[in-house]
């Protein structure tokens, strides 16, 4: 016999419902002397009192002579049946007046699981009262595996659409102990290889966590999994389980799942107390979701180190230092996307000239190693075309022939600003991306709304547009992450960004940083800024070096 078969079978709580006393007695000590905890009434109501009582165990089985004094037993098992509380409690009639096939008939038709005559056989009562058991811990076991697997579901669904390693930790320690109905605890390797140790008291129960020893993986892992893959379940005894684990809050035997993805990769650990995962199906229940917090955070481990690769990478292509130019002053301000986002193709560029100091700033169209890629490869030409000596406009021109040969399909917007050698002008060239803004030294502001198309679609661009411009001038070159935002038209957005800029401070670095705490926060997208002031007293004989 299974274990299950064995639990299944095993003595319960029996309620017997009968007003002769002699029958009742006879009953009961049958009960009793099988192992089961009885508990007697001599009329319906009393009965019903006990199944409804708060300080008496509920009965997993009812025997109820049909013949009661104040109602029937079938109106008994009627009510029993009727509440969604008890509605699966075996109800077993035993009469020794009502016995005939239409007696039967009716007993089973309004509720009753059995139906038995007396004189009744020891053994055939018994073996009846048994498989009442076994039937109802059967349902039981059902409803509750039903229940668990949709737990599962839930959980594992949580785990996989996590954002971050500290929803991951969340959701993998709160899913295990609502699967299991209990306390749970999980140890795992965050992706900045930091142990860490999480605990939730019960289901619905806010995890917590903190820091684990280093070691604390590796001996879980050589306890249940060793080197391998895969996921096993192993019974730790208390003692062992406070001896790694002193603070744990599981004061108990413990159920402890390992779950490794791939080799040489950390595990996952997770442990219940010993006692919510007595079955095979419990087990296999939590080895699942234990598996697939494995995956999961597999999956985030290498999407936050591909993710820091191409962070690296992008920087790579993006200066690493400013000009230092007399007579004007240069700020910028760079921001990735958020950590869960992907990489962008903004870029920025500033660079002396034989014409004079050129300002570009440009986005590549898409999120991808590509655009980061592309990003690069556009910046690099345009410093080589304008290293060369051509005028803005002949630059883009020669930047769109090249994307349109090398990456035919793909889309920049490029916006170029060239300051004259001695500050009086600045000629803007702008290839499909959003306007600059001029700040004038009288406290005026204007976009500089000249557009040329996009690059990348071998269409004319039209010559520089020439401002002049006075002491003290200050242009701003952005990227639409800075005021982009999806429930808003772009245009209320520049108008917002212009009105901030008039009222921020004068003094540039300032001027950037109050710019990107009110326009950078929470965006899905990178931001660049690059901001440019002529200073006040300019050297009119200064040439690029």
């Amino acid at each position: 016999m299974t274990e299950t078969a064995r639990r299944d079978s095993a003595p319960g709580t029996i309620l017997v419902i009968d007003d002769d006393e002699t029958n009742r007695y006879v009953l009961t000590s049958w009960l009793r002397r099988a192992g089961h905890t009885v508990l007697d009434a001599a009329d319906g109501a009393q009965g019903l009192a006990l199944i409804g009582a708060h300080d008496t165990p509920l009965p997993e089985a009812a025997v109820i002579d049909v013949q009661l004094p104040d109602m029937t037993g079938f109106e008994v098992c009627e009510r029993i049946k009727a509440d969604p509380s008890t509605a699966s409690l075996p109800v077993i009639h035993v009469s020794a007046i009502a016995m005939s096939a239409e007696d039967h008939t009716e007993g089973l038709s309004r509720g009753a699981d059995a139906y038995l005559d007396q004189p009744v056989d020891p053994e055939e009562f018994l073996a009846t009262v048994t498989a009442a058991l076994r039937y109802v811990r059967a349902r039981r076991r059902a409803e509750r595996l039903t229940l668990r697997l949709a737990a599962l579901n839930r959980a594992t669904l949580d785990v996989y659409r996590a954002v971050g390693f500290h929803s991951f930790a969340a959701a993998a320690t709160g899913g295990a102990a609502a699967l299991m109905s209990s306390p749970a605890t999980a140890i795992f390797l965050s992706p900045q290889g930091q142990p860490v140790h999480s605990h939730a008291a019960g289901p619905g129960a806010a995890p917590r966590s903190s820091p684990a020893r280093s070691e604390l993986l590796d001996r879980l892992a050589a306890y249940a999994l060793g080197s391998d893959t895969g996921a096993e379940v192993r019974l730790m005894p208390h003692s062992q389980w406070k001896a790694l684990l002193p603070l744990d809050p599981i004061e108990d035997d413990v159920i402890l799942v390992v779950a490794r993805t791939k080799r040489n990769r950390p595990p996952v650990c997770v442990a219940v107390p010993a006692g919510a995962a007595l079955g095979t199906d419990e087990r296999e229940l939590l080895q699942q979701l234990v598996n697939a917090c494995a995956l999961a955070l597999e999956a985030l481990r290498t999407f936050n180190e591909e993710h820091a690769l191409a962070l690296a990478l992008q920087r790579t292509f993006l200066p690493d230092r400013l000009p230092s130019v007399p007579g004007v002053s240069l700020a910028v301000r760079y921001l990735p996307a958020s950590d869960h986002a992907e990489i962008g193709g903004d870029f920025y560029e500033a660079l002396e000239t034989p014409d004079g100091l050129l300002l570009a700033i440009g986005d590549v169209a898409g999120h991808s190693l590509v655009a980061a890629t592309v990003m690069g490869e556009i910046r690099h030409a345009l410093r080589a075309y304008a290293l060369e000596g051509h005028p803005p406009h002949h630059v883009l021109e020669r930047l769109d022939a090249l994307l349109a040969h090398t990456r035919p399909g793909l889309t920049v917007t490029l916006c170029l600003v060239l300051v004259d050698p001695d500050g009086s002008r600045i000629h803007v060239a702008n290839a499909g991306h959003i306007p600059p803004l001029l700040l004038a030294p009288d406290s005026t502001a204007a976009y500089l709304h000249e557009h040329g198309p996009l690059l990348g679609l071998r269409l004319p661009h039209p010559p520089a547009r020439v401002h002049p411009v006075a002491p003290g001038t200050r242009v701003l070159l952005i990227t639409d992450g800075l005021v982009e935002v999806r429930t808003q038209n772009l245009d209320d957005s520049l108008a917002a960004f212009r009105s901030a800029t008039l009222e921020g401070p004068r003094e540039l670095e300032a001027l950037c940083d109050a710019l990107l705490g009110s326009f950078g926060e929470d965006k899905e997208d990178d931001i660049a800024l690059l901001a440019l002031q002529l200073d006040d007293a300019p050297d009119p004989s200064r040439r690029p070096s």
